[in-house]
């Protein structure tokens, strides 16, 4: 996030006059929507506002934010954020990506944006499958998933967006769920955060990977097993509604979590950890977490700003010329110089 002068917008200032072309359903539509909406309450300004994608259902993004865009190549969005970035840090940076444009061919590319923490929102989309080509398995399909590049179920062990997003040296990891009203409030936490934001979203692809992530992620009936993270809280999940309010436990002998229940809300007695999102080897454990045995942990996982790459740039820029003639024209002029007289046809 930059510091900007903020303006007022609204949703309709951020809808662009194309026709939004994604399956009816996908998840894709949710989630620009929750952009959309959060855009205005940041004071976005449109004029100042950049989004980059790549290759992808997820990638036609751009087309649909009234701001500056850029589609680009596949896996590449990365690379061409950052070159934007360094050309105009002033401006508000939004890469869009999928689990197969971010993860696979992009995946270098990823891990580059975010060792070097350029300062940038980057939000990756993760329906686990590849949409755009019609079903094939991608980096982040479970093992034994079925599709027309895998009939008899993929034998890969699938990559964890949010893991890959620490082990590149990302200072912020965050999730999101498509549909879920919190997702704004992970899009705001990220652009507020200095640096690159790395933010998973899960979308339910309704055409090839239907309702992949109902266990946690459907509207209605999922919420106990949503573990919605947030500074300085007990990590608590469930209602009383749903079977009982439960809490994460930190077990220091063995150095793991484990699933505690709370009565009475009384997280303290019950040994409920406190989120600390700046705790580098707690978001590792968090992002770790086989789902089932545990809630899925959701909402600002790691936050911990550290100098920004493009910042680092400048300032090296600065000393490299501090003192220096910076003319171009008298540059070229010193030293020796040669006259270059004559035509094409005299003798060499």
């Amino acid at each position: 996030m930059n510091e900007m002068s903020k303006i007022e917008t609204t949703l309709k200032d951020w809808e662009t006059d194309q026709e939004v072309r994604w399956c009816p359903g996908c998840g894709d539509y949710a989630i620009l929507k929750a952009v959309q909406r959060t855009l205005p309450q940041l004071g976005a300004d449109p004029k100042n506002t950049v989004f980059v994608s790549g290759i992808g259902c997820s990638s036609r993004f751009p087309y649909y934010m009234e701001s500056y865009g850029f589609h680009t190549i596949h896996g590449r969005a990365p690379a061409f954020a950052t070159g934007i970035k360094l050309a105009n840090p002033d401006l508000d940076v939004w890469l869009v990506t999928g689990d197969g444009d971010g993860l696979s061919i992009g995946g270098n590319h990823m891990m580059h944006v975010l060792r070097r923490n350029v300062n940038m929102q980057i939000m990756l989309f993760n329906n686990e499958i590849y949409g755009l080509t019609k079903g094939q398995y991608s980096p982040t399909s479970r093992e034994h998933t079925r599709t027309p590049s895998t009939p008899l179920g993929s034998v890969d062990h699938p990559a964890n967006p949010c893991a890959f997003a620490l082990g590149s040296g990302a200072r912020f990891v965050g999730r999101g769920i498509d549909v879920s009203k919190n997702l704004p409030d992970v899009l705001t936490a990220a652009h507020a955060h200095q640096g690159a934001a790395f933010i998973e979203i899960f979308q339910n692809c309704i055409v090839y990977n239907k309702d992949v992530f109902d266990d946690f992620a459907k509207p209605k009936g999922a919420e106990q097993q949503q573990l919605w993270l947030s500074h300085g809280e007990p990590m608590l999940f469930g209602s009383e509604k749903t079977g009982g309010v439960k809490g994460l436990k930190l077990n220091t002998q063995a150095f793991a979590f484990e699933v505690v229940d709370v009565a009475d809300g009384d997280w303290q007695a019950a040994g409920v950890q406190v989120h600390d999102a700046t705790n580098r080897m707690l978001a590792h454990m968090l992002v770790e977490l086989p789902f089932g045995e545990f809630p899925m942990p959701l909402g600002v996982i790691y936050d911990d700003p550290a100098p920004t790459y493009e910042a680092a740039v400048i300032a090296e820029k600065e000393r490299a010329s501090a003192g220096k003639d910076t003319s171009i024209a008298r540059l070229l002029a010193k030293g020796q110089t040669w006259t270059v007289s004559g035509t094409a046809s005299d003798p060499v």
